[in-house]
């Protein structure tokens, strides 16, 4: 559901909860506990445990973390990464095209290629002449051993 298709008051809430995620605080408008500025909020903490979890030479897309904790979606996920993602394996953590993030490319495919995960190679006609995940190879559900939604 976008947000243009909310009532007011929940457009308002869904601001607050990004604005939130953002400043990693809550404001206690609505009697919630007000963490630390610098706490992890909750949402994060779930997203980097998923991130943690998915095997070497394995990736998850945002929209598959989200969907795995059934909460949020993949601009949630993404926003968690780029703020909170660097103390775990974020290149783990991919675009559902199976293209190398933008500005760190070089950095994940050597994580890509020490961890064995699947690549397909750039075709001819593309611009950075840098491979894709193979994602239909690459992507792991959260099974085999997964210890289930968090």
């Amino acid at each position: 559901m976008s947000e243009e298709s909310l009532p007011d008051d929940r457009r308002a809430d869904a601001r607050h909860a990004e604005d939130s995620l953002l400043n990693g605080s809550h404001s206690g408008s609505r009697g919630e506990p007000v963490e630390p500025a610098d706490a992890l909020p909750e949402y994060a903490e779930r997203v980097l445990d998923v991130a943690e979890g998915i095997p070497p030479g394995r990736v998850m897309t945002y929209g598959d973390v989200a969907e795995w904790l059934e909460e949020g979606g993949p601009r949630q996920v993404g926003r968690v990464m780029a703020l909170y993602g660097g103390a775990v394996p974020w290149w783990r953590v991919v675009r559902a095209d199976g293209a190398l993030l933008p500005g760190h490319e070089l950095e994940a495919l050597g994580h890509y290629r020490a961890e064995g995960t699947p690549l397909k190679q750039a075709g001819r006609a593309a611009e950075s002449h840098l491979p894709r995940l193979d994602m239909r190879r690459a992507r792991w559900d959260g099974g085999e051993g997964a210890e289930g939604h968090t």
